[in-house]
């Protein structure tokens, strides 16, 4: 018994992904580059700041770097046109990378908003300065603008 595809419609094509320096102009290829930056940026931002749920700031750590080293190497497979090389899907792996992705930087996000509050409510009793809950707040600003970028780029590549 054949195994019977999905057909697509005559004269449908489905656009390949860019390699190359036209990944930086290609929606939603264009999104892995900002990713980058505010990933990194909430990186810095709860590494420079005095950790009082070890648990909690460890997981937004974890999500920030792990993120920020598999967009990178995403990043570069696509540059590179590594992708070009497999029969493999990659679009699929694109989607399901960024959608999981999204789903840990929410959580992240989240949770480095409560880190956020716990020190603001310890400015009060001298367990948090004013300068550790601005880095806090500027790191919950971060995450929420990275997981933004991960759902608008899960998204994008799912609707092509």
């Amino acid at each position: 018994m054949a195994s019977q595809g999905i057909q697509m419609p005559p004269g449908t094509e489905v656009p390949d992904i860019p390699y190359g320096l036209a990944v930086f102009r290609t929606l939603p290829y264009a999104f892995i580059l900002p990713e980058l930056i505010f990933g990194a940026w909430v990186w810095i931002l709860v590494a420079a700041t005095k950790v009082f749920y070890s648990l909690t700031q460890g997981w937004v750590m974890y999500v920030a770097v792990s993120s920020f080293l598999f967009s990178l190497i995403l990043l570069m497979v696509y540059v590179f046109g590594f992708h070009r090389n497999s029969s493999g899907s990659w679009r699929i792996v694109d989607v399901i990378y960024h959608g999981i992705t999204a789903i840990f930087y929410l959580s992240a996000a989240v949770l480095q908003a409560n880190a956020t509050i716990v020190c603001n409510n310890a400015i009060a009793t001298g367990g948090c300065t004013v300068t550790i809950y601005h880095l806090d707040a500027a790191a919950s600003v971060f995450a929420f603008v990275t997981t933004l970028l991960y759902v608008l780029h899960s998204f994008q590549s799912y609707v092509q």
